[in-house]
């Protein structure tokens, strides 16, 4: 059996919100005289102290609920990621993913870009990463939810379900308690869908997230943003749900091909 190191999953398939900084321009030789310099401006208002809106907060934690209680799903995820080069031009790469979801236990995930193929497959005894282009497959027993699953596999082998906070919103895995700043940003459409527009802070990182309007409140879009870079660069990820999926007991089977090879799990401590 081939040991090989299990890799992320969209987050190799594509290289989101990474960068180095730009290179420093080479000051001129004979700078100019200064100017005369202008009148001293008013200081920047500091920001409000109750920068958190608790509103925000609340329409966020309903998401969450809304998203724990899909028993049965599917989800389109169209992810855009940029990549800053050292003279601080931005490139953009695109990966795809699609998620069939019976809940507590069951999985497939399916994750296409140029650069990589993965699929990810839980019949809720089983976990199955397969590698189509090498035809390569690592299998893992476990037995919990999808909700341990998600952080078993980042803890242990550092594989990125794709979208994985879909699965962690509304858990204590999730806490709102430490975003510094919760604002409504009005409203947009979503691929038609009427969307309530909210904007966070958290450390370093701005997010956009656009929440359907309706009875339903589910996530569209949602828009990360670096500010520990000064090229910010940015992810983007559109959903698209289909709330009325039917599927079946092979969807979430695994059988491997021909040709297809084992190859072991190597945690994280042992690379």
């Amino acid at each position: 059996m081939a040991r090989l190191p299990v890799l992320g999953l969209l987050a190799v398939a594509l290289t989101a919100c990474s960068s180095a900084p730009p290179s420093p321009a080479k000051a001129p030789e004979n700078p100019p005289v200064a100017a005369a310099a202008p009148a001293a401006q008013a200081p920047a208002p500091k920001p409000d102290a109750n920068a958190v809106d608790p509103a925000v907060i609340k329409a966020l934690q309903d998401m969450g609920a809304s998203l724990q209680s899909l028993k049965q799903f599917e989800v389109g995820i169209s992810l855009t990621g940029e990549r800053v080069l050292q003279d601080g031009q931005k490139l953009q790469h695109t990966a795809i993913a699609d998620l069939d979801v019976v809940r507590p236990n069951k999985l497939r995930a399916t994750m296409r870009s140029a650069r990589l193929q993965r699929d990810l497959i839980y019949d809720g005894k089983t976990v199955t990463l397969y590698q189509p282009e090498q035809k390569y497959y690592s299998q893992a027993q476990f037995s919990d939810n999808l909700n341990t699953l998600v952080d078993r596999l980042g803890e242990r082998y550092g594989i990125e379900v794709p979208s994985a906070d879909l699965f962690l919103w509304g858990t204590p895995a999730a806490p709102v308690d430490n975003i510094e700043s919760a604002m409504n940003a009005g409203q947009d459409f979503i691929a038609g869908d009427l969307c309530n527009h909210y904007a966070f802070r958290q450390g370093q990182f701005d997010w956009q997230i656009w929440i359907s309007a309706g009875p339903r409140p589910l996530p569209r879009k949602l828009v990360i943003t670096n500010r520990s870079d000064d090229a910010r660069p940015q992810s983007v990820t559109y959903y698209k749900w289909n709330l009325n999926a039917k599927f079946g007991n092979a969807t979430f089977a695994f059988t491997p091909p021909a040709g297809a090879k084992a190859a072991e799990f190597v945690p994280l401590k042992s690379r």
